[in-house]
């Protein structure tokens, strides 16, 4: 069953939000977007009052807990494919242990500032077949009127594989395949549909993404990380074949590369790609953004391949309340956005985010202008 909600106001306690913060940027660029009324969701816990930050945007819901938006344009709507974080009593780790999410809704809008309709429950842990458990960040695509929603998730083994899900409509249900696609492994699952009718999927995430677990091209139970003189761990592409249901190729590393034509290396932390991959074409050329992780920020590189190499260029987004960071970037309606997601709703908690938008602006060298969630 979907749910509409009218846009309002946010009620939130701000005596808790920078003392259960773990990062957040300390330069402001103010950015607008909308904010959603319904049935909200506030953390009400004891500690000194703060300084109050000025948010830039406002969650789009606040009924339940959003993150890792990836948003599309479909028949003229815009739509939200978020995963839907969950109250949780499991201990925070370095596997990811406590972002245990169970399930996914799709969320849609006619127009940034409008309604945002809630379609329910798209796809459920249960109905997929092979997974055990965390249903992390997902992307939809759409080809020949059939929407594909790819989604990581852990196997019987432990194990991230990237599974697929179809629909005859962008807002579900979802029906899993009933294994997951071969030769696929990490998380985050982007999906880019070039302008020849060609779809790349993009994956990777070190750190829970376990990404560094395939170094060495199968999976080893233990870390196995580049020295830091040494190439960072670079995402993969791979293009998916006709049926949207199997890679067509093995996956590759995307090469990101510095402004002298270097890899990116593994110390290189305010730099190197951690996880959230997302392409869009923008002038003809590729734009790869992706999360810095332990250093917070929305980065991106540009190419003129989806394959790249891509060469590091700035920041779009920095640092969020809220430790983790990801994005998507769409265009609608004659211009761009930004969807993102901090933790304002849960007074910082990490694993308990909300998902937002805002204006993206290209300038006329094709740079894009450095972001933040704060206002000045």
């Amino acid at each position: 069953m979907s749910r509409t909600f009218q846009l309002g106001s946010v009620v939130f306690l701000t005596s808790v939000l920078f003392a259960c913060q773990e990062k957040t940027a300390d330069t402001h660029t103010p950015v607008s977007t909308t904010t959603e009324n319904a049935v909200t969701t506030v953390v009400q816990e004891k500690s000194q009052p703060r300084h109050e930050p000025q948010f830039a945007s406002q969650p789009l819901v606040d009924h339940i807990f959003t993150a890792d938006p990836s948003a599309h344009v479909f028949n003229g709507r815009l739509y939200i494919y978020p995963s839907h974080d969950i109250k949780t009593d499991i201990a925070t780790s370095g596997e990811g242990d406590r972002f245990d999410m169970k399930d996914y809704h799709v969320l849609s809008m006619d127009a940034v500032g409008g309604e945002v309709t809630d379609h329910g429950v798209a796809l459920a842990l249960e109905d997929v077949p092979w997974a055990s458990r965390q249903l992390w960040a997902p992307d939809t695509a759409e080809k020949a009127g059939k929407y594909y929603l790819y989604f990581p998730a852990k196997d019987q083994q432990g194990i991230f594989r990237i599974g697929v899900a179809a629909s005859d409509s962008p807002s579900g249900p979802f029906t899993a395949e009933p294994t997951p696609i071969k030769g696929s492994y990490s998380i985050d699952p982007a999906v880019f549909k070039d302008t020849d009718g060609s779809y790349y999927l993009y994956v990777g995430g070190i750190w829970g993404g376990q990404l560094q677990r395939w170094s060495s091209g199968s999976y080893q139970t233990s870390d196995q990380y580049p020295a830091d003189d040494q190439p960072a761990l670079m995402p993969k592409i791979a293009r998916l074949d006709e049926s949207m249901l199997n890679l067509a190729e093995d996956l590759k590393d995307v090469q990101l590369l510095d402004q002298q034509g270097q890899p990116l290396l593994a110390s290189d932390t305010e730099r190197r790609f951690f996880e959230a991959a997302w392409v869009h074409k923008y002038n003809g050329r590729y734009y790869f953004s992706y999360s810095t992780g332990d250093t917070h920020n929305i980065a991106y590189a540009v190419g003129d391949s989806p394959y790249g190499p891509f060469t590091y260029q700035g920041i779009i987004l920095e640092p969020v309340l809220g430790w983790t960071n990801h994005h998507s970037i769409v265009e609608f309606n004659g211009k761009w956005y930004l969807f993102y997601h901090d933790s304002q709703l849960s007074g910082g908690k990490t694993h308990l985010r909300n998902v937002k938008v805002t204006e993206l602006t290209h300038h006329a060298d094709g740079s894009i202008q450095t972001l933040s969630a704060f206002k000045k």
